[in-house]
């Protein structure tokens, strides 16, 4: 076996060796791609910083392991992977911090470690029209806003799962009001995707903006910031201090790179132990902003189809095809990778993107302050998804589930602990041999709604062999109205749901949905309520041997279920 030593404070000309280490994963990357047999790369405690993603390819598979130096020991070193820069050169100005930054582009920041927010406002102030192009209000509060071209309008709820972010382009006096003027083609496409009709009822477009982000007027609230971009080459940063903040003492820190590293191709590689932070992602800043439909997915223009939720019901308009949110850190068609005892975290994208390849394992990692979901999995074989925490997750894109599957064979999430999500803790879209199991899954859909604690949609095999089986798992204060705490909705077909646990929800099922549930059954399931549709189910759902248990005293086959759910490990701290 050979050893690699890279630390902060080395130097890339020296041998590598625990005493003459490398200073950057780069170059310790390259030197193990040149040595023989097994590889072990031993990160010495410290931030070691990325000025561009780590690159593996296939030149690097093999028996390669990156971990910190005394990994599985109590001497662990702490290591943080980091695709951030530090803000430095503050100036004071009526309280509010100012720093000259370049070119620096980013949507997030991190002051002592914490995720700060945007600055922002609840809606636009006055009685607001939308138009072809935009808005217009008869308030002129918009006219005061300092960088116009940065501000960004949050429309939460468009549909109730759903959450866009368009930007402003200009605004100008119209009368005694003002005329708001939006991004193209982000708002244009939004005019195209974004309509339903609803018991009557026709929308068209995204509506009002929920919130409205991003300029020096709104920089009220302590802990909040601003980046200003409207001078080329001199951004200027804002942050409203919290009480005991200095800015010769609090560390302050701008997420710059998208990705922190990306494997391609690799047969063989092992994470362990080591923590990946502070990456970006820029696209919906851009003029395409960020047109969310369903999950992780978003829209980017082309065609769209009108789907019907029921004669007599509505309908509503999807795209013909869907973008998936990045992931800052990307396993792409690997074999034998082994990603164990890490954590991600203050990312904003998805934590980790696994796509094709086959034999993925994820285990024992905690996924907290991210932007986006913790995990997304497309198209790849035998994904193993074990004894992970998910917290605190979809922060910015708040349509984000905890665990998205998609087009997999042969993957089981199990034994995970999915809390603190806006949306749905776990979504299987259609696949084959989906295995989701013990896991428990708690405060769930706390900001849209119409989703799950775990939610399936279309047909997951092609007979009960080698479909769904979600087993064993506890789903517990699922919290916006309208949801269901356990959903197979859209057409799921193929689904086995036997001895789960749901309580405190809106509603704990339904077994009525369209296009409707095919050769689904509902087998030994506990809850504190009737699934709706529980009194008549559909031609193509079995519903036996369920129990409904009322007065809040839980039966003991509960406790049973609950013994065997959520992480195998003992729970990190919060």
């Amino acid at each position: 076996m050979t050893e690699l030593f890279v630390d902060p404070h080395g130097d890339d000309s020296a041998p590598g060796t625990r005493e003459h280490p490398f200073a950057t994963l780069g170059r310790a990357r390259d030197a193990a791609r040149a040595a023989a047999g097994e590889v072990v790369v031993q990160l010495r405690g410290g931030t070691h910083v990325l000025d561009e993603p780590l690159e593996l390819t296939d030149a690097d598979s093999g028996n390669v392991v990156y971990q910190p130096y005394g990994y599985g020991t109590a001497d662990q070193e702490d290591v943080v992977v980091s695709g951030g820069r530090p803000v430095t050169g503050w100036r004071v100005e009526d309280g509010v911090w100012l720093a000259e930054v370049g070119d620096l582009d980013t949507r997030q920041l991190y002051v002592d470690g914490r995720r700060v927010e945007r600055a922002g406002i609840d809606g636009l102030p006055g009685q607001v029209t939308a138009t072809g192009t935009g808005y217009v209000t008869d308030s002129a509060g918009p006219l005061s806003w300092r960088s116009p071209g940065d501000v960004e309008f949050v429309h939460r709820g468009v549909y109730p799962w759903t959450e866009a972010r368009c930007g402003v382009a200009s605004v100008a006096a119209d009368g005694d009001g003002a005329a708001i003027t939006m991004v193209r083609p982000a708002f244009d496409r939004a005019l195209a995707l974004y309509n339903s009709t609803w018991e009557g009822q026709t929308s068209r477009g995204p509506g009002l903006p929920t919130r409205v982000e991003n300029d020096a007027a709104f920089l009220t609230e302590p802990g909040t910031f601003v980046l200003e971009r409207s001078r080329p080459g001199r951004h200027l940063l804002r942050y409203l201090p919290r009480p005991g903040e200095h800015p010769d003492r609090t560390r302050v820190v701008a997420p710059v790179l998208e990705t922190l590293l990306r494997a391609t191709g690799v047969r063989g590689l092992a994470l362990r132990g080591l923590t990946f932070a502070d990456a970006t992602w820029l696209r919906p800043s851009g003029p395409d902003g960020f047109l969310h439909y369903h999950g992780s997915g978003f829209y980017v223009g082309g065609p769209v189809q009108t789907v019907s939720l029921g004669e007599g019901v509505g309908s509503v308009t999807i795209p013909g095809e869907s973008a998936t949110i990045p992931a800052c850190v990307v396993l792409a068609d690997v074999s034998g990778v082994r990603i164990e005892g890490c954590r991600l975290t203050r990312l904003g994208a998805t934590g980790l993107g696994v796509s094709g390849g086959a034999d993925v394992t994820v285990r024992g990692c905690d996924f907290d302050t991210l932007s986006a979901g913790a995990l997304v999995v497309e198209g790849g074989r035998s994904v193993l998804v074990e004894d992970n925490r998910v917290h605190r997750v979809g922060l910015e894109f708040s349509g984000s589930p905890g665990v998205a599957l998609s087009g997999t064979t042969g993957c089981t999430v199990a034994h995970n602990h999915i809390s603190e999500v806006p949306h749905c803790g776990i979504v299987a879209g259609p696949g084959q041999g989906t295995r989701i199991l013990r896991n428990l899954v708690t405060d769930t859909m706390r900001t849209l709604a119409d989703g799950g604690g775990v939610y399936l949609a279309g047909a997951q095999g092609d007979s009960h062999d080698s479909g769904a089986v979600v087993r064993g798992n506890v789903i517990e204060d699922t919290r916006t109205p309208y949801n269901f705490g356990l959903y197979t909705d859209y057409g799921a077909a193929w689904v086995t749901v036997e001895e789960n646990v749901v309580v405190r929800a809106d509603s704990t099922a339904v077994l009525h949905v369209s296009p409707p549930l095919e050769e689904v059954v509902y087998r030994g399931n506990l809850w504190d309520a009737d699934p709706v549709g529980a009194e008549a189910p559909p031609a193509g759902v079995t519903y036996e041997g369920n129990t409904t248990f009322t007065g809040g005293r839980e039966p003991e086959a509960v406790a049973a279920i609950r013994a065997r759910a959520g992480l195998l490990r003992a729970a990190a701290p919060a």
